[in-house]
């Protein structure tokens, strides 16, 4: 099986597309920080945005018949690496607008979509077993990168416990909500088309994918749904399950920089930040947690308390740099203990995780919790138990 494979005319469009929104946007902020512009200077800035867009029109219309010409290519890895930050930066952005660069989402085996159609899945997964697992990446990553320094947990699990081995793509700039809401769609999509009867679904969600995954469970749920009734265990590496300290840290900055008389105007780069990303800050889960709300501003946690999934057996695996437990507990670098286990002040919002569901693993920063051996170790005997 070859890799996915990308257009390079609509990539090209894709990316002139979005320069000329960037130049647009930069050309408004100087002009704001100059205050009313008029006569030459309101001529000039108003040429500056005139421009970018004919010139973005131009290039648009020129490379347009060459999408269906140039056909398709092989991606290399280093593409789809940062194609997966830009997503997870602007995201949101790119969906709204159209753009090609916005990454669809799917299900893939080695960077390969799959058809979620029986004969299809039959024949790309051959051997396919009815216990499945699903692995969904955290904020700016993608599918490909769960291989870290040789190891690959998926891979690992598939060849020791004998599991059937997916991973999910998909564009982590959008809002959590709309991801999960996806996601539950297509694993019910999956289960229908899965070529032998599905005995367990097992879910393992590092950084931000585990708030999409109990997204998905939360919201199928809602919906009445099949799937969640194979769903058996669910496994949360480096969870923000409360939220992230960074995205509060530039929140926090968003709004120095916004009240300074000079620099209000450059309040407008922080804003970049997609909606992936500022649902890190509390971890949002729902769209209620979001929607009639300036996700910029200032405010309190106002999350509706999203419980774990009924009869789901659920492990949480925090990474901490402090080397042991006899010295002062940090966070793996992005991700506090506290929130990777799910513990919270009000105990509304704390996740009732047995005491053999919750671990901390020393000396292990964020993306270490992706190839640590003695992570790999804990989770496959909790999944064989």
């Amino acid at each position: 099986m070859s890799r996915s494979t990308r257009n390079v005319a609509s990539d090209l469009r894709g990316a002139a597309r979005l320069a000329v929104e960037a130049t647009v946007g930069v050309a408004a902020i100087v002009e704001d920080m100059q205050g009313p512009t008029l006569g030459i200077a309101g001529l000039v800035h108003m040429g500056i945005r005139g421009t970018a867009r004919m010139v973005g029109a131009g290039v648009d219309a020129l490379l347009a018949p060459f999408v269906p010409l140039l056909g398709q290519t092989g991606s290399r890895p280093g593409m789809e690496a940062a194609l997966a930050v830009l997503n997870g930066v602007v995201g949101d952005h790119l969906a709204a607008t159209g753009n090609p660069l916005a990454i669809p989402m799917r299900l893939r085996r080695d960077g390969v979509p799959l058809e979620l159609r029986r004969r299809a899945l039959a024949a790309a997964i051959p051997g396919a077993c009815g216990k499945v697992l699903i692995l969904v990446h955290g904020s700016c990553m993608n599918d490909l990168l769960w291989e870290r320094h040789g190891h690959d947990h998926g891979a690992a699990l598939s060849r020791d416990l004998g599991l059937t081995t997916l991973y999910l793509h998909y564009d982590s700039g959008r809002h959590v909500s709309t991801n999960g809401r996806e996601l539950s769609a297509l694993l019910e999509r999956l289960v229908a088309a899965w070529p032998v009867p599905v005995e367990e679904l097992v879910l393992l969600g590092h950084s931000m994918g585990g708030l999409v995954a109990r997204s998905a469970c939360h919201q199928a749920a809602q919906e009445g749904l099949s799937w969640p009734g194979r769903l058996r265990r669910m496994v949360f590496l480096g969870t923000p399950h409360h939220g992230a300290p960074a995205e509060r840290v530039g929140n926090w900055v968003h709004r120095v920089v916004a009240a300074a008389p000079f620099t209000g105007p450059l309040a407008r780069l922080p804003r970049i930040r997609s909606a992936g990303v500022t649902d890190l800050r509390h971890g949002n889960l729902l769209d209620e947690d979001w929607q009639g709300r300036d996700r910029f501003g200032k405010g309190p946690d106002r999350r509706r308390p999203v419980p774990l999934p009924r009869g789901v057996k659920c492990l949480a695996v925090a990474g901490s740099t402090s080397r042991g437990p006899g010295v002062r507990l940090r966070g793996d670098g992005l991700v506090t203990v506290d929130s990777a286990l799910g513990r919270h002040p009000d105990s509304a919002m704390t996740l009732a995780l047995p005491r053999s569901g919750r671990v901390v693993v020393h000396g292990t920063g964020h993306l270490d919790l992706l190839d640590r051996a003695e992570v790999y170790a804990r989770v496959r005997d909790w999944l064989a138990g």
